[in-house]
């Protein structure tokens, strides 16, 4: 029965340079992998939520255990980063990344265990994660950052606003810098050189923000698609960035037509 692949052709061929080389080892052993199939099994438990030990092997895709090294090897390689980089300049080439106007949001998480941790505050203490999102006008994921779920939103709005990273694709310099922030009131604070639209507390209600905040509250609902990304199941907290960052190049890729 054919099973089919998890990456489109054009996809692969943009991801293919980007992954390690890794020389043979001389003492011989089991062949290696091949890093198409281990991407195609790290997508489908991803998007599936299937515990690693449980990829079916009547995929093809390796075992489950060999997808996971795999994925935290590109990880620490820089892997995902940059791919997140080349879609958006894709993206931006295409005319299809707006950053007249960025938004930013923050959704809770529970967690099966990890070390990024906190009590929830809306749960009755429970412990979670919770993942910061910026995105563009139109909802394209550009940064995101975990924190344990007590942390404030406050605390984060900075680091994230600063990590927005630049994005070539068109001549001249690479942008970064969004013309128009949108907020909710847990960032209630002045930000530099960018236009904040930011709901004051005691003053301002979230819902007059809503037409144009609406937008990063569906990449969150788009990443909790995600069946891995529903509860945080990965303990290693670099195991599960590596997650949220192959989730958001997905997103990306979707709305490429020529990478679907």
């Amino acid at each position: 029965m054919a099973v089919k692949k998890e990456v489109s052709a054009a996809l692969w061929s943009g991801i293919q340079p980007l992954l390690p080389d890794v020389s043979k080892s001389p003492r011989g052993g089991r062949p290696r992998l091949s890093n198409e199939l281990a991407l195609n099994g790290i997508l489908f438990v991803l998007r599936t939520g299937t515990p690693w030990e449980y990829l079916p092997q009547e995929l093809g895709f390796g075992s489950g255990m060999t997808c996971w090294r795999r994925l935290r090897e590109w990880q620490a390689a820089g892997v995902w980063h940059q791919l997140h980089l080349l879609l958006l300049a894709e993206l931006r080439g295409a005319g299809r990344l707006d950053f007249s106007r960025v938004s930013l949001d923050g959704a809770s998480v529970s967690n099966s265990g990890g070390i990024v941790h906190g009590a929830q505050p809306t749960d009755r203490g429970k412990l979670g994660s919770k993942r910061h999102l910026v995105t563009d006008r139109q909802g394209i994921p550009l940064r995101f950052c975990v924190t344990g779920a007590n942390r404030h939103d406050s605390v984060v709005l900075e680091e994230l606003v600063d990590a927005i990273p630049r994005v070539a694709g068109k001549r001249g310099r690479p942008r970064s810098r969004p013309d128009k922030l949108h907020a909710d009131k847990g960032y209630d604070f002045r930000q530099r050189g960018i236009q904040s639209r930011i709901a004051r507390r005691g003053v301002e209600r979230n819902d007059r923000l809503g037409r144009h905040r609406w937008v990063v509250e569906r990449t969150h609902a788009w990443l909790a698609a995600f069946g891995k990304l529903r509860i945080r199941f990965e303990r290693n907290c670099q195991t599960h960035v590596a997650l949220l960052s192959l989730a958001c190049c997905v997103i990306c890729a979707r709305t490429l037509p020529a990478f679907c």
